[in-house]
């Protein structure tokens, strides 16, 4: 089943169910009138919407219209809670080569995680406003799933059978205000602003068999400024899985249905140290601080920049046979004029 956000005027915006093939859609509101809504009542909304899907593929219902995905929200315009992880360990060690520090044993077996401010999302295809170009804007290519209800202290099996959605993710990061924030010894706060979120969000048996071991087993694309930029694969180089991420979410709060969890950048080694870009003939990145980190390690200093006001990005996955399974995130960065007080 795909779902998505449909803007309307409102801050939750209108929930449609979406065609396989993303080209049609059909409002649900008599059904669950919101995605949080569908989440809440899962057990009993989600069958009906199962119908309907199957009945939109079928060409029967009359009541369907054309899906722009110019129109969308995120899936979930808000959510109660957004936890993002780094499960590609690759990812975090090239961060710590490239400013000379060892990494520890520890993020072997334990996940880093954040918490993000869920309270206002950007649509899939809207810019991203920026005040500065020197707070080092940079995109972040992850996956990430929806739960339900989550007990604290859930088992793995319980983590998984609480997955209720996937979807992509633009988490984009300011990498010139990290530094100062972890400095303090306090987290990630301004240095993380409104992320984005995929058009489409999928139940996972839309991904058949490319949905195994609570992973994504396929590339995330990202594409900036029109050229090429990455392809790894999501479920390559993956040290945690979905599943095990959601239980060290859950280790001492319960979640709420309607909580998102990211993978973090997706990131292969490619069988080196550190990584091929796509004009080398590798699977590149999903972001442009390992660019930035691969060449401070080869070259003693970074050269490609961030992204600047007018830059785009990117991001999709296609199944097998090359559909887009989530739709794409399009985004261009553009200048924010903060309000100034009369």
């Amino acid at each position: 089943m795909k779902l998505a956000t449909l803007k309307n005027g409102t801050r939750d915006g209108a929930l449609v169910v979406v065609s396989k093939d993303l080209s049609q859609c059909i409002v649900v509101d008599d059904v669950a009138p919101t995605m949080q809504y569908a989440l809440d009542n899962w057990s009993r909304v989600s069958p009906l919407l199962e119908e309907i899907y199957l009945g939109l593929n079928q060409g029967i219902l009359l009541q369907a219209h054309s899906f722009v995905q110019n129109q969308c929200e995120s899936p979930l315009p808000r959510a109660y809670q957004w936890a993002d992880g780094s499960a590609y360990v690759n990812h975090v060690e090239l961060v710590r080569k490239a400013r000379g520090a060892e990494m520890p044993e520890s993020f072997w077996t334990d996940p880093l995680m954040y918490q993000g401010g869920s309270d206002s999302f950007i649509g899939p295809r809207d810019p991203i406003a920026m005040e500065s170009e020197e707070w080092g804007i940079d995109f972040e290519g992850e996956v990430a799933v929806v739960t339900g209800d989550v007990p604290m202290g859930c088992s793995l099996k319980q983590a998984s059978e609480s997955i209720r959605l996937l979807m992509l993710v633009n988490d984009v990061s300011l990498r010139g205000l990290i530094p100062g924030e972890l400095a303090k010894g306090f987290g990630f706060f301004q240095s993380k602003p409104s992320s984005a979120f995929s058009p489409v969000a999928v139940t996972p048996d839309e991904l058949e068999d490319n949905w195994q071991g609570s992973k994504v087993k396929l590339p995330l694309r990202s594409t900036f400024n029109h050229e090429p930029f990455g392809h790894p694969n999501a479920g390559t180089d993956m040290t945690f899985n979905f599943s095990e991420l959601i239980r060290h979410a859950a280790k001492s709060r319960p979640l709420s249905a309607g909580a998102i969890i990211g993978s973090g950048t997706v990131s292969n080694k490619q069988g080196t140290d550190f990584g091929t870009s796509v004009a080398e003939g590798g699977v590149g990145y999903s972001c442009i601080a390992e660019v930035r980190m691969i060449e401070t390690i080869r070259d003693g200093k970074p050269s490609t920049s961030f992204m600047r006001f007018g830059d785009t990005i990117k991001m999709e996955m296609l199944d097998l046979q090359g559909n887009s399974i989530f739709g794409s995130i399009e985004q261009e960065v553009t200048q924010y004029v903060p309000p100034r007080q009369q």
